[in-house]
């Protein structure tokens, strides 16, 4: 007879990875869907690039305003009831985004993502924390953090190849009835949470220090990636000739790419003196994969290696982020200071995709990849200087340390 651990027992090391691995492909797989299945949206539900979009400034809107509160949240309740809320909520938006006839129930169910996004980095790196040894924590992170391109991939190959002779609205409810069993699996392999804290721990919602640089760096890298995620689709099937099933594959290979990239660099960022001077570096990778795409226009073989330097380089900078957090975070403050720079992130998401949209409006989609391109120059140039002050800061306390 097969039984199941006690609540109360620390959940198997491979097992916590896995499930906070779902945990952040479900919290952002209805806009990943959004993007791979947006060749057939705009059709039936007749919805132009510019609203396809607007979703999804609207559910990383909503995951950007919720994102500090998430973060007290989690540092109150624990990670273990904010991971079932995750999952159990990323399902109710799915299967509202699988009912609906219009753009007005599509956008209301796309925000109510917004709620998984907010609690995803913030319970999952507490989730960390608690149990991950400090030497295991990079890897870790990044297997989990690399949750959110197998997201890319399941939406881009096997929902997006499902919703073929299923339909789209049957793929996107097998994601929801897959979110409630992850759901389950939640509440049964996780430890309960402590009784909630009386008070919220120090400090506001107002990044500071390093806090600070990361949550810009995060916000003009997600105005970058989240247009690539939102468009790539629909860019293939209108100017590179391919079908839609094709085109979805662009989002799946940017997933692989993404997974890869996200675990390699964050076992890099493990040592402190090399994760200060990853996000730059990435986000200069990035630059040469948005100018891929531009050039595709005319070569559009470039698509493929363009897509897999974007997982490589700019997905995996995120991930690199949340090392950086979790090494600097001030006690007690790795809920919030987590959520922080996520709600960079997530500003990011909203502000990218409508600019890039305006352009895609009028056909100018090689105009929309120099702008992607412009975003991430900048993202390198905020790490670039914030690497710059850690150094000069390690210097003066290496100095200062000598002295006495």
């Amino acid at each position: 007879m097969s039984t199941v651990a006690a609540p109360s027992a620390a959940p198997a090391p491979r097992a916590l990875t896995a499930l906070l691995t779902c945990a952040m492909a479900f919290s952002m797989l209805q806009l990943f869907l959004l993007g791979a299945l947006g060749p057939r949206l705009v059709g039936e539900l007749s919805i132009s690039p510019a609203l396809l979009g607007v979703t999804t400034t609207v559910g990383f809107g909503a995951a950007a305003l919720l994102s500090p509160v998430g973060g007290r949240v989690v540092d109150r309740l624990g990670p273990r009831r904010c991971i079932v809320a995750l999952f159990a909520g990323s399902a109710v938006a799915l299967a509202l985004i699988g009912a609906a006839s219009g753009p007005g129930l599509l956008l209301a169910a796309v925000a109510l993502g917004g709620l998984p996004q907010a609690l995803a980095n913030p319970a999952t790196n507490r989730a960390v924390l608690a149990s991950v040894p400090a030497a295991r924590r990079g890897p870790v992170t990044g297997l989990k953090q690399s949750g959110v391109q197998l997201g890319a991939f399941a939406a881009g190959l096997p929902l997006a190849a499902l919703a073929g002779p299923a339909g789209w609205r049957f793929a996107v409810w097998t994601a929801a009835a897959a979110a409630l069993a992850c759901a389950l699996w939640a509440a049964l392999l996780l430890p309960p949470d402590p009784a909630p804290a009386g008070a919220p721990g120090p400090g506001g919602l107002r990044p500071r220090g390093a806090i600070a640089w990361l949550t810009g760096f995060s916000l003009l890298l997600g105005c970058g990636i989240a247009s690539v995620n939102t468009y790539v689709a629909l860019y293939g099937t209108r100017r590179l000739g391919l079908g839609p099933t094709a085109a979805a594959a662009l989002v799946a290979v940017l997933g692989v790419a993404g997974i890869a990239g996200r675990v390699g660099w964050s076992r890099v960022a493990g040592r402190p003196e090399r994760a200060v001077r990853l996000p730059g570096a990435l986000a200069g990778g990035a630059v040469g994969a948005a100018l891929l795409l531009a050039a595709a226009d005319r070569l559009p073989a470039l698509a493929w290696p363009a897509a897999v330097g974007m997982g490589v380089f700019a997905v995996a900078g995120n991930a690199v982020s949340m090392v950086l957090v979790m090494q600097r975070a001030a006690a007690g403050r790795a809920g919030r200071d987590s959520a922080l720079v996520s709600a960079g992130f997530f500003a990011g998401f909203a502000l990218g995709p409508p600019l890039f949209g305006l352009l895609a409006d009028a056909g100018r989609y090689g105009a929309g990849w120099l702008l992607v391109a412009a975003e991430f120059a900048a993202a390198a140039a905020v790490a670039a200087l914030w690497a710059v002050r850690e150094r000069r800061t390690d210097a003066a306390r290496t100095g200062a340390g000598a002295a006495a």
